[in-house]
């Protein structure tokens, strides 16, 4: 069974960094794309940060220059790396992943930025 996970959410002071882990297992075939997504309370799902298996990376305005994603070689695991983190960027973050055409989600992991 093919499952999405995220980790590395938390709780962090206004001005601090995270770094989320999104990991494919289950499937022996790579992701084309993984993104980012967040959810905060009363608001609907935005898209975060996004890659390709080319490298090509696309990102939110509102996180232009403060997050960064990457990933492994082999398009299994993505990371989202978060730094000079605001209250509002305070949500619950997705990861999205597409496998040959089929688009699974992660449960998501909670961060919490607050002094």
């Amino acid at each position: 069974q093919v499952q999405v996970m995220e980790s590395g959410g938390g709780l962090v002071q206004p001005g601090g960094s995270l770094r989320l882990s999104c990991v494919i297992s289950g499937s022996i075939y790579s992701a084309n794309a993984m993104s980012w997504y967040r959810q905060a309370p009363g608001k609907e799902r935005e898209l975060v940060a996004g890659i390709v298996s080319g490298g090509n990376t696309k990102y939110a305005d509102s996180v232009q220059g403060r997050f960064a994603i990457s990933r492994d070689h082999a398009m299994k695991t993505a990371y989202l790396q978060m730094n000079s983190l605001k209250p509002e960027d305070t949500a619950v973050y997705f990861c999205n992943a597409k496998i040959r055409g089929k688009e699974m989600w992660g449960q998501g992991t909670q961060v919490t930025v607050s002094s």
